[in-house]
């Protein structure tokens, strides 16, 4: 096929067609590779879930606060991400975030 010779619609429709045909191979592929791994777990007497969480860490619990407000202990801290604005506030008002500390 000489693309050179396609008009822009015949153009459009090719790729539709190949992006199609890509991602129908694409699941093809995929579904292909869980049953392999499916039977390679079955033959090795390992249940797919165990294998699936194999090396995953578990998850860590909640993190402790940190940081607590004196005068309102619903505002607190854990110290990661963004400061919350009381925070931000208790800082611009000059005061050491160490008196906030839990």
């Amino acid at each position: 096929m000489d693309l050179v010779t396609l008009t822009m619609t015949q153009l459009r429709d090719l790729q539709d067609k190949v992006r199609q045909e890509l991602s129908s191979r694409e699941r093809d592929d995929l579904n292909k590779a869980r049953e392999q791994i499916r039977v390679i777990a079955q033959q090795a007497g390992i249940p797919l879930k165990q294998l699936m969480l194999a090396g995953v860490p578990p998850r860590a619990g909640k993190v402790a606060v940190r940081y607590r407000h004196p005068d309102n202990a619903a505002e607190q801290w854990t110290g990661r991400g963004r400061q919350p604005l009381w925070v931000k506030n208790w800082l611009a008002s000059g005061k050491s975030i160490d008196l906030l500390r839990v």
